[in-house]
């Protein structure tokens, strides 16, 4: 009975240290249970150290309030850290946040952007709200900004007119395309016309598109686009024939750019008619051309035709004496 015993005591102690054992984790390395019974807490995030306490933690609803009550499992070291798998460059203002309860953002978009990623992944919402307002408040001062676009090809020009919502207003403007010498009073014009261009932009932004063109062929000229095409054009050059040579003189028509500038709006937001009209009529009993100025319309017909205004075109001038009569012809 006694040897049958001993036997059997044998065999089942062979049994129980052939049976695995449970594992046990390193002593480097371990699972929190929970940081409740903790007030302070140190925080290794991407290798930047952070000490701070539970209650700092738990204010929100978050992934770091998560961890410290054991919902979710995180990686202890030996020493006691709290070791996050996260970049630590912008952990730092998520903790001021949940401090402060507020934080200044940065300012450079990018990072904004990484501190509203971070801000998503701890699930810090208040954080994630400040971070979406500075965003759109970024957007609405940036939709404000005055921009002009610089016309580099014709075939860019066609695109950007053909694709655009809004009436478009170009000035071509090349003070070096000149073959001859300028009068007196055309450099100072030639600056009235850039003038009036920005004046225009600041009061029309947001409505009308304004384009620049440095390279074209004329030496200033106003473009007026509405629905793609060419509605009106006003060149301020022309030719003045001296005595003995040629100048070339331009003329600054403010009303006139003005009023097209006025007439052009018809086409915002594709308010413009079947048959058009205008908003100050160029031929109309409250406008006139001025001295010197003549209008051409184009030869299609109908509302398809250009308005072109060429100011003092070709202008004979004899300078040899005092009070002669000037002629001018076209």
């Amino acid at each position: 009975m006694s040897a049958e015993a001993s036997v059997g005591g044998r065999d089942a102690d062979s049994v129980r240290s052939a049976a695995p054992q449970p594992a046990c984790h390193s002593t480097d390395e371990r699972r929190n249970p929970g940081l409740m019974g903790s007030k302070y807490v140190k925080l290794n995030v991407g290798g930047s150290l952070h000490y701070t306490t539970i209650q700092t933690l738990s204010k929100e609803d978050s992934l770091l309030r998560s961890i410290c009550t054991g919902i979710t499992a995180a990686t202890i070291d030996s020493e006691g850290w709290v070791v996050l798998e996260r970049s630590g460059r912008h952990f730092g203002l998520v903790l001021n946040f949940l401090r402060d309860g507020s934080v200044p953002l940065p300012e450079d978009h990018r990072e904004l952007d990484e501190v509203l990623k971070e801000a998503q992944f701890y699930r810090v919402q208040g954080l994630v709200q400040h971070c979406l307002n500075a965003m759109q408040k970024q957007q609405d001062i940036f939709e404000s900004v005055c921009r002009i676009p610089m016309i580099t090809s014709a075939k860019e020009e066609q695109k950007m007119i053909a694709t655009c919502r809004k009436p478009v207003v170009k000035l071509q403007n090349n003070r070096g395309n000149n073959k001859y010498s300028y009068t007196s009073n055309s450099d100072d014009n030639l600056l009235k016309n850039i003038e009036l261009f920005d004046k225009l932009v600041l009061r029309f932004n947001n409505r009308v598109l304004f384009v620049k063109d440095v390279l074209g062929d004329e030496i200033c000229c106003w473009s007026f686009y509405g629905e793609g095409r060419k509605i009106a054009e006003v060149c301020c050059t022309s030719i003045v024939y001296a005595t003995e040579k040629k100048q070339t003189k331009v003329e600054f028509p403010e009303a006139r750019i003005f009023e097209e500038t006025l007439n052009i709006l018809i086409y915002e937001n594709n308010r413009s008619g079947p048959g058009g009209f205008h908003l100050l009529d160029s031929r109309g009993s409250g406008s006139s051309l001025g001295a010197g100025q003549s209008e051409e319309e184009g030869a299609a017909g109908g509302d398809r035709r250009v308005r072109r205004i060429h100011v003092r075109r070709h202008i004979m001038h004899d300078e040899r004496g005092h009070g002669q009569q000037t002629v001018y012809k076209d």
